[in-house]
């Protein structure tokens, strides 16, 4: 197998705490992405988002990669990789410049983009992206295109997604061993967001509820831009873990019956449906145990108490983000929790919101197996390669560091500026 000479190709890999997918893709002459190639891997070394087994990891990247590059039929050598681990934090760097009133020019703007770069402070975490939220212009707020015009003075702020370093080392390290370069670490709910979210839900006001395995992340987006952010330490396995509890069952079957039989929705009919679980354990002499029947109704129950103390905390991040008002009418859910049956109607009853699930815009050659909502980062990963955007770490590849710092006055400006129509 050998790359074509001269193609441009983007390779997404999304490491995450059940599986391990890869795509590689390519622009075509119009612009859009055709998928090219596939893989996936169970992923046996991720812990709630965090490399917990080095060498199980890089099997799974390894193998992941390799079945993409031969339904591909090329090789690749560096990757776009996402990282949705609790370190993930957002913050806000403020900057502003004196222009004398002339006529602003690209250089003033990348004078300024540089300064507010510099005034990240360092505070032990890395930067994984910078990106330029709002100019003001002598103090008028939701400026998204100063070039041309003229001020006295210019400001911006910069919203910054930063990460604990080790944890994103350690990352590193994984894919590196398995011979595949590092193109650029990317926040996962910055890549779900643009696999699922249209550009008008991202403008006018949106939250992400991203539903991993061991980790789910909750974003905001208005302006066109996450804002704020917050991961928490639970996913759809918990909900596996449980129904493998309750019934003796082994966490495949578990998973199974979750699939197949489980539903955040309970109806009258599920006290007449019956369920067939296979024991955990043999019994004497090596055979099989006996199994239990269960109600349908006893499994849904089992779901619902996991979901209710999930979407409770959820809930209580979306306020604690300041989704509320003119900006907290929409949510969308996404990840592979979200492919649970019911699963927008119970959470539109839980959060009081309209509610939908979010599945990756289509792109050619996407496999239907991977066109789901299981997979919105690994499709938003190829896109974040594909885009060219303002984002100022991929124009600064050195290491930086953060610290936090208040959301309010950002979110504060970009729903004033939502209001006025920019």
């Amino acid at each position: 197998m050998a790359q074509a000479g001269g193609e441009e190709l983007i390779t997404a890999l999304d490491v995450g705490s059940s599986k391990v997918c890869a795509m590689i893709a390519r622009r075509t002459e119009r612009g859009d992405l055709q998928v090219l190639g596939t893989g996936q891997r169970e992923s046996k070394g991720v812990r709630r988002g965090y490399v917990a087994d080095m060498e199980r990891t890089e099997q799974a990247i390894r193998e992941a990669v390799e079945g993409a590059e031969r339904v591909a039929n090329t090789n690749v050598e560096s990757a776009f990789v996402s990282f949705s681990a609790g370190g993930l934090v957002s913050d806000v760097a403020s900057v502003e410049v004196e222009l004398g009133g002339h006529r602003i020019e690209r250089e003033d703007i990348d004078a300024l983009l540089a300064a507010g770069r510099a005034s990240i402070n360092p505070d032990g975490r890395m930067v994984l992206h910078a990106q330029p939220a709002l100019y003001t212009l002598d103090g008028l707020e939701g400026v998204k295109k100063p070039l041309g015009l003229h001020a006295d003075k210019l400001g911006v702020d910069i919203h910054v997604i930063a990460a604990e370093p080790s944890p994103l080392r350690n990352l590193d390290l994984c894919v590196r061993s398995a011979h595949l370069g590092v193109h650029t670490i990317v926040a996962a709910p910055l890549a779900a967001g643009l696999a699922c979210l249209s550009e008008e839900e991202r403008e006018l006001g949106v939250a992400l509820v991203e539903l991993g395995a061991g980790v789910t992340n909750v974003s905001l987006y208005v302006g066109g831009m996450l804002v704020s952010l917050k991961p928490l330490a639970f996913g759809a396995s918990d909900i596996t873990d449980d129904v493998a509890s309750a019934f003796g069952a082994r966490r495949t079957q578990a998973e199974r019956l979750k699939c197949f039989h489980g539903s955040a929705m309970a109806s009258p009919r599920d006290n007449h449906e019956f369920i067939e679980v296979a024991p955990l354990a043999l019994a004497e002499g090596g055979e099989p145990g006996e199994g239990l029947r269960i109600a349908r109704a006893q499994l849904i129950e089992v779901i619902r108490r996991r979901l209710d103390q999930m979407f409770g905390e959820v809930g209580a991040t979306l306020k604690e983000l300041g989704f509320t008002g003119p900006i907290g009418r929409q949510v969308v859910l996404t990840g592979g929790g979200a492919e649970l049956k019911g699963i927008a109607d119970y959470a539109q009853g839980v959060l009081g919101r309209a509610v939908r699930v979010g599945k990756p815009a289509r792109m050619a050659g996407l496999p239907d197996a991977h066109s789901g909502p299981a997979f919105a980062t690994l499709a938003g990963l190829a896109r974040f390669a594909a885009m060219e955007d303002a984002d100022l770490r991929r124009a600064e590849p050195a290491e930086t560091a953060v610290h936090r710092a208040a959301q309010g006055k950002l979110i504060g400006r970009l729903i004033a500026a939502v209001r006025s129509g920019y």
